[in-house]
């Protein structure tokens, strides 16, 4: 078997077909190559054999004992039942604990003077010793040797306790492991010589070894060590290579004009720009001027004039003769963008037509809602070039819109975008258009450095002049009803002084399950499961509690719905009549977390807040304190005082630095929802890498990964390498690197 050849074994051969379609549906994983990268996540320590009476308290213990006694007690009105078994060794007695569906397996094996090895955590409930849910595997007392032998094989080790499935579980997982760890020995190795020994990393194979059977800790240590060096510098090269290559793509510079638009948009500014944004223009200006595309992140807390800095380099392009398309997620944004960005613009917006300015161009708005006869002439100004900027939603990237000459992308808000999409609107350019890509979601540097890894980065860290502070408190719901209370005043007295607030809310609302009367047993359930426990009532819904706002704390104010399943037209009008100030409360969703622009807006009350993640708070909260009157937001919470949920609000509340609660959040979520599905190709690849703990094995792996590819583009000269980069980067996962 050559080297390749064994890891791209299939499964079904080494393991049969039965286990091996489980693990290809459930855990994606097809060949030997794949097994031995499925990582355990965690390892039990059995710890030594110990005599019942000399248990050490929460530690992890491995004991051999009889079963004395085992009864199933019934509990919570007969809805819960558990299992206690009571063991002896001669030396002491202690208790076993089984709840739930987990009791069926244990009744039934544990009888009365069976002998059997245990291991869990030992912890005191009621001033007696006991193991919750400990492990345990039964011993034939007619066979000394091998009872024995089982005891040493189970007892003080590091057990690996890999991620499983229902169909699945762990020892299964590691039996099969057992069966492919030989072909470890054939691991390409894709770490240069030189790198390899100056960092002094343990060999591959002994580091695939020692993950999946480590004797010692250290062994582990040395282990991950390794394995996360060799993911983090294999995705930086792979991202490396692609930088290189876009260097290598054709595109029109775009060199800014004297005397044209952006100069005539710059002298009818009433304010100047903060010295961030001079900055970042600068940086964009720049990129724009080369003849190869600009790939350009631009992170921006919200508020800090991103629109802005993105429009001037939108009106560059215009100057030289192309056309700028912006892309938002939803029409709601859309519209926004095109209303402010024509009225900032003016009559410099109207090109073309009476009254408007000669060196005007004209903005369309295309989005899926138009109606036909604007939606031909939309089509009609860009594909004749009468119309330089174009805002719309994904109907953007449909076959039927072409551009006379598309120079620049810009896509708003990223994570809300697949980047199929993105690369489709790219493609409508005669030469790859620049791109430029923003979001207000603060972007650790880590996270920017893989996920982004192919973008270079502007930051906006500035708020610009005029922008009021915003006082976050929680109001505990639950433990202090009246700060509830006190929140709508403090709203009836925001309206008092003619300003506006919002209210937001996790869900909808008229579930058809939910409402009066279709509800039924579900219904019932739900209600009864909701008062046993506040966690699991269904979260806060938009329509009731703007029914109840109406009925009782904000009686006689305007208050008004916003929500995804609103018709467009119907979202379009509320969002119009609220920015005139003909509404006092919005109650809405999420739908409001983006780019809406209210000055008058000082206000904000999250209900369920802890439903809500920390970045999204962040961007929430974003939403007042947009004029010269400071912004107040409330999250209101009926979380217990010591949850997570509440240290996670409490977090929000005390700062309102963006990159610190991103930091934050990615603690909370983890890699899995940061990289996101879109992004599976890096998700997929990263198994032992952790975006958030190892920034300095990326900074590392980057810096390395360019030095590399700068001296060899091609890895002509690293053929290791370049398998398993291929191995790695199969088409979907090259793919989403391309998309960037």
């Amino acid at each position: 078997m050559d080297r390749v050849s064994s890891f791209d074994e299939p499964l079904k051969k080494l393991l049969g077909g039965a286990t091996a379609k489980v693990m290809a549906e459930h855990l994606d994983l097809h060949t030997v190559g794949d097994l031995l990268h499925h990582y355990p996540r965690r390892y039990e320590e059995r710890g030594k054999l110990t005599a019942l009476a000399d248990l050490p308290l929460d530690e992890h213990v491995t004991v051999v004992a009889q079963v004395a006694d085992a009864r199933i007690l019934m509990f919570n009105n007969g809805r819960g039942k558990r299992l206690e078994v009571t063991l002896t060794d001669g030396s002491g007695r202690l208790q076993l604990v089984f709840f739930g569906h987990g009791v069926h397996k244990p009744h039934k094996e544990l009888l009365p003077g069976r002998q059997a090895m245990f291991a869990g955590k030992a912890s005191v409930f009621n001033r007696k010793m006991q193991l919750a849910h400990p492990t345990y595997q039964l011993l034939d007392a007619s066979d000394a040797d091998e009872a024995t032998e089982a005891v040493d094989a189970f007892a003080g080790r590091l057990l690996p306790i890999y991620p499983a499935c229902k169909q699945l579980d762990s020892w299964r997982i590691a039996k099969a492991v057992d069966a492919v760890l030989p072909s470890a020995r054939d691991a390409v190795d894709p770490l240069p010589a030189s790198l390899r020994e100056g960092r002094g990393f343990t060999p591959l194979p002994e580091a695939l070894l020692k993950v999946h059977r480590p004797q010692t800790k250290a062994d582990v240590e040395d282990a991950r060590a390794r394995l996360k060096w060799d993911e983090a510098f294999v995705l930086q090269v792979a991202l490396a290579r692609r930088r290189y290559a876009d260097t290598q793509l054709p595109a029109v510079a775009r060199r800014p004009v004297a005397d044209g638009l952006l100069d005539a948009f710059d002298a009818k500014l009433p304010f100047t720009l903060t010295e961030g944004q001079e900055k970042v223009s600068k940086e964009i200006f720049d990129d724009l001027a080369t003849e190869h595309p600009m790939h350009r992140l631009l992170q921006g807390e919200v508020g800090s004039g991103k629109t802005m800095v993105a429009l001037r380099a939108m009106l560059t392009v215009v100057d030289a003769d192309g056309q700028a398309a912006m892309l938002a997620p939803t029409e709601v944004l859309a519209q926004q963008h095109h209303r402010s960005i024509t009225e900032m613009m003016g009559e410099l917006a109207e090109g073309g037509m009476l009254g408007g300015s000669d060196r005007g161009t004209k903005v369309v708005l295309l989005t899926g809602s138009m109606g036909m006869a604007a939606r031909r002439q939309a089509l009609l100004d860009l594909v004749t070039g009468e119309a330089g900027i174009v805002i719309g939603t994904h109907a953007l990237i449909e076959d039927k819109v072409q551009f006379h000459d598309l120079g620049l992308v810009v896509v708003d808000e990223q994570h809300r975008f697949g980047v199929e999409q993105r690369d489709a609107l790219r493609s409508k350019g005669k030469q790859p258009p620049h791109l430029l890509v923003m979001t207000a979601t603060p972007i650790p540097r880590t996270v920017a450095m893989t996920v982004f890894g192919d973008l270079e980065t502007s930051v906006l860290d500035q708020l610009p002049a005029g922008r009021s502070p915003i006082a976050s408190h929680v109001v505990p719901a639950k433990d202090k009803p009246h700060f509830l209370s006190r929140a709508w005043e403090r709203v009836r007295e925001e309206v008092g002084n003619g300003h506006q607030a919002y209210v937001v809310c996790p869900r909808i609302g008229d579930d058809a399950e939910e409402a009066e009367g279709k509800g039924g047993k579900k219904a019932k359930a739900k209600k009864q499961a909701a008062d046993e426990d506040p966690e699991k009532r269904p979260p806060l819904a938009v329509l009731e509690i703007a029914d109840e706002l109406r009925k009782g704390a904000l009686a006689g104010l305007s208050v008004e719905v916003l929500h995804g399943r609103m018709h467009p037209d119907a979202k379009d009008d509320v969002m119009r009549r609220f920015a005139a100030g003909d509404v006092d409360v919005l109650v809405a969703t999420t739908v409001i977390e983006v780019g809406v622009n209210v000055p008058n807006a000082t206000a904000m009350v999250i209900m369920d807040a802890d439903r809500f993640g920390v970045s999204q708070l962040h961007q929430l909260r974003g939403r007042v304190g947009r004029g010269s009157a400071p912004g107040l937001c409330l999250l209101v919470s009926e979380a217990h005082e010591a949850s997570p949920a509440r240290a996670r609000l409490s977090a929000v509340a005390a700062t309102l630095d963006g990159f610190e609660l991103s930091r934050i959040d990615l603690e909370q979520r983890r890699e899995g929802d940061v990289l996101g599905q879109a992004q599976s190709g890096v998700r997929s690849s990263l198994r032992m890498l952790t975006v958030i703990d190892d920034e300095e094995v990326i900074a590392a792996a980057r810096e390395e990964a360019v030095a590399v590819v700068a001296a060899d583009p091609e890895l002509e000269h690293l053929p290791e390498l370049r398998t398993v980069l291929a191995a790695l980067l199969d088409k979907d996962r090259e793919e989403y690197l391309d998309k960037g």
